[in-house]
């Protein structure tokens, strides 16, 4: 499957919005985090993200059809972070999660670190993101009883 991303502009906002409100609802059902989920977020926040002099969002698009999205920004000029990324239900399971990361790195090739956090119960996320280098920091944050963020880093060069 051919995937591309493409940087999105304020006239995005309406379509990532709907798309990360439906790939996170059902985690929000599952976890019930509803002070962190993206889906509990408004569209406010994603015009924030797209016009942020710190960051870049990228629309997710696969076989020319618009399946989900991924924020980078950076803390400081080598050192950047991942947060949110989320792909429409249908188009999961199919490598487009793991070609989105894998050209977003190369978007940005003075980069000497790379964060993200995830859910730690969903394990084909933490799976997906090992597989790509990403490990374990040993920094978990317990956001309720049943869910509980787990943070990696991939250095690429130091």
């Amino acid at each position: 499957m051919v995937v591309k991303l493409e940087k999105a502009i304020e006239s995005d906002a309406n379509a990532i919005f709907e798309i990360q409100v439906i790939a996170f609802k059902p985690l929000l059902e599952k976890y019930k985090d509803f002070n962190t989920n993206p889906a509990n977020e408004t569209i406010n926040r994603v015009v924030t993200r797209i016009n942020n002099p710190t960051g870049d969002f990228y629309k997710i698009i696969a076989e020319n059809v618009l399946v989900g999205a991924i924020y980078v920004f950076w803390k400081e000029q080598t050192q950047f972070w991942i947060s949110p990324m989320f792909i429409l239900s249908a188009y999961q399971g199919k490598g487009i999660a793991q070609q989105a990361i894998t050209l977003i790195e190369k978007f940005f090739p003075h980069a000497t670190t790379w964060e993200l956090a995830t859910i730690m119960e969903e394990e084909r996320n933490c799976y997906l993101y090992e597989k790509l280098g990403y490990i374990k920091t040993g920094v978990i944050k317990q956001l309720n009883d049943d869910t509980t963020l787990v943070f990696y880093k991939k250095i690429v060069r130091s």
